[in-house]
């Protein structure tokens, strides 16, 4: 039987995805196979879950301590690279722009194709349905503070890529690249005189990022995708009501179409993507502000007077303050290390280089997108400073966001299901190839290899579409940001190595050695 989208409000949220996880209707029966593997795994996927969201009450809410080490670790990062966010935004545009790009240094995609990969893997129902949630429990004020971590988050991405690019192994031969987490984890302590500490916190990243490539990455884009598509084409009269596997099916050819040419294949169809599909969600955007535009003053001060009120939003100023955080850190996932796999890949021999390109993904992902879904919703009338209105009906998550645009925009639910699919498939692309790599680590590299675990990958792309597996998703979001753990602690070890080569690099601009190449 074919999963529901559940209302409930999960421990955690991966991927950047979501308040609303995949709880099959067919779950509620006892004797169906959902059912089976859900009372199996739901005991290890509650004790997991448990301890990697654990939360402690904060001014009358609840506050999950991985979000707090996240946060705190991008404020360190700002601090300690002086706010190199904001100091180096107009390089890293340069950088993107190819103006520090070398094709004939090793790596296997551009500064521009390493990018949108890596903002295809964050950008996803999360930037719909999860800023719906943030701010219809804390209010628009919890806006303000998701820009905020947005923009703290992008000193994470700075540093965990820098050192992506520097420890990545090139294998000259055949021209590929493997980096990330599990690289400078295991050869950066091991130079820093932690070998075996080193070691174990790749090994732990790497299966971590294995299990949520498959479910957070893989199934969960799969399942609410198709939701979106059965809704949007008439719900119980849909002609794929009933058939999860077919969607499945055609999801996992057109994965299977693109990962099978590796991360050169993924990059050219993400340059393409990703900006194709941000461009559609912002221009609907847009033409609901346009819309409601006598009301953007208002809406602006909503957001203002809910992120500084004591009063409105459980918690007060607290609560909008952890929603906006919450939505920031499970959105961009800086600090998790993800995004260091695919830019590790860049045809580059600065490190630093790429560490300013990859520090506009949580600008491009939080800032920009998310900011605009809870704009609109603001500026609709949906949600004010003391969070959901009447007008809301009592919708949340996507639905929230959906009557949001609806109001202006009669047609949006097509965008929206269009918009879900396609962050969906680029979510899927670009986390097969952070699971393979993680795989690989683990199990050596080579074809075989390779091939396996693509192939185990397009299998659970039609499992994801095809069954509710509530606490398998519970247990795969835990997996993702189990890998924060592992990574921030390489990352404050390894400080002292990104200063260092940040210095260089400035020094080689300033001498003339590192020049533009247009």
């Amino acid at each position: 039987m074919n999963p529901q989208p559940s209302t409930a409000l999960p421990r955690g949220i991966g991927l950047g995805a979501t308040l609303l996880l995949a709880h099959g209707a067919a779950s509620a029966q006892g004797d169906s196979l959902d059912a089976r593997i859900s009372a199996a795994v739901q005991p290890y996927s509650d004790a997991v879950a448990g301890a990697i969201f654990y939360s402690v009450p904060v001014g009358g809410t609840s506050f999950p301590l991985i979000v707090g080490w996240l946060i705190l670790a991008a404020l360190i990062f700002t601090l300690n690279f002086r706010f190199i966010q904001l100091r180096g935004f107009s390089h890293a545009i340069q950088v993107v722009r190819g103006r520090y790009s070398d094709p004939s240094m090793p790596g296997e995609v551009t500064p521009f194709q390493a990018l949108t990969a890596a903002v295809s893997g964050t950008v996803g129902l999360g930037n719909i349905a999860g800023v719906a949630v943030a701010v219809g429990i804390g209010g628009a004020g919890a806006t303000f503070w998701m820009i905020l971590a947005g923009l703290l988050g992008m000193a994470s991405k700075f540093t965990e890529v820098t050192l992506g690019v520097k420890y990545r192994d090139v294998n000259h031969a055949v021209g590929t690249v493997s980096g990330g987490p599990m690289r400078y984890l295991s050869k950066g302590l091991a130079e820093q005189g932690f070998p075996r500490l080193g070691k174990f916190l790749a090994v732990f990243f790497a299966i971590c990022c294995v299990g949520g490539a498959i479910g957070g990455g893989n199934m969960f884009q799969a399942n609410q995708s198709f939701q979106q598509i059965v809704g949007v084409t008439g719900g119980d009269a849909s002609f794929f009501a009933g058939k999860g596997w077919l969607f499945g099916l055609i999801m996992a050819v057109s994965v299977g179409l693109v990962i099978i040419g590796g991360i050169k294949s993924i990059a050219r169809v993400t340059e393409k993507l990703v900006p194709f599909m941000a461009g559609l969600y912002l221009i609907s955007g847009l033409v609901v502000l346009f819309v409601y535009v006598d009301r953007l003053p208002w809406a602006f001060g909503q957001i203002f007077l809910g992120a500084f009120s004591s009063e409105g939003v459980v918690g007060g100023v607290v609560g909008a303050l952890i929603q906006g955080f919450k939505r920031a850190a499970f959105s961009n996932e800086a600090g998790v290390g993800s995004a260091a796999i695919a830019h590790s890949a860049v045809q580059t021999d600065q490190p630093v280089s790429q560490g300013f390109a990859a520090l506009l993904e949580p600008f491009i992902d939080t800032v920009v997108i998310c900011t605009m879904t809870a704009l609109v919703i603001i500026i609709t009338g949906h949600v004010d400073a003391g969070g959901l209105t009447p007008q809301a009906g009592g919708a949340t998550g996507v639905g929230l966001t959906s009557v949001a645009f609806g109001s202006a925009v009669s047609w949006f639910p097509y965008v929206l299901a269009l918009a879900v699919v396609l962050f969906a498939f680029s979510t899927m692309i670009t986390w097969s190839y952070y699971g393979m790599k993680a795989w690989t680590y683990l199990l050596g590299e080579s074809f075989a290899s390779e091939l396996t675990f693509k192939l185990l990958f397009l299998v659970f792309v039609v499992v994801g579409a095809s069954m509710g597996l509530g606490p398998v998703i519970d247990f795969s979001d835990s997996m993702i940001f189990a890998m924060a753990l592992a990574n921030i602690v390489g990352l404050y070890f390894l400080m002292p190595v990104v200063k260092r080569e940040l210095q260089h690099y400035r020094a080689g601009i300033q001498s003339g050695r590192i020049t533009t190449t247009s």
